[in-house]
């Protein structure tokens, strides 16, 4: 738990420091594309990380997935428990009758891979227009 709560942190401390980057980025002409592709690589990837471990957080000490179970399910089986393990991925209602019900959080979901999504996008953006901006003599075969 110790380890989950200093990620947040630091990935909190890293979305906010490359914000007040690219403003700075923003307000100085002229602008490198490929550092500001890296600098929103920082930001999109650890804002990602801190919405992971704030569910993480919220899931562990008892957030809002347990008040999505029913009681029992369609076919009468009464709630046995609760299995969470690895958040979002594989969090489910089991009953007696041994059925489980996953439940994945769609916006939560959308919070943490779509960030992530656009940072893996603009690491390879960035990566391309460094290669494209050097000299011919300076470029790798």
């Amino acid at each position: 738990m110790p380890l989950m709560a200093m990620l947040m942190l630091i990935s909190m401390a890293t979305a906010a420091a490359g914000i007040v980057t690219v403003v700075l980025m923003l307000d100085n002409p002229p602008l490198p594309l490929s550092g500001l592709c890296t600098v929103l690589v920082l930001v999109f990837g650890s804002s990602a990380a801190a919405v992971y471990c704030y569910g993480w957080f919220s899931v562990t000490a008892g957030g809002t997935f347990p008040e999505l179970c029913e009681d029992r399910n369609a076919s009468g089986a009464e709630l046995a428990g609760i299995k969470q393990e690895y958040w979002p991925l594989h969090s489910a209602c089991v009953y007696s009758d041994g059925a489980a019900v996953e439940h994945v959080s769609m916006s939560i979901n959308v919070l943490v891979c779509v960030p992530a999504g656009l940072a893996v996008l603009l690491a390879c953006a960035g990566a391309v227009l460094r290669r494209r901006g050097r000299p011919p003599s300076e470029a790798i075969p």
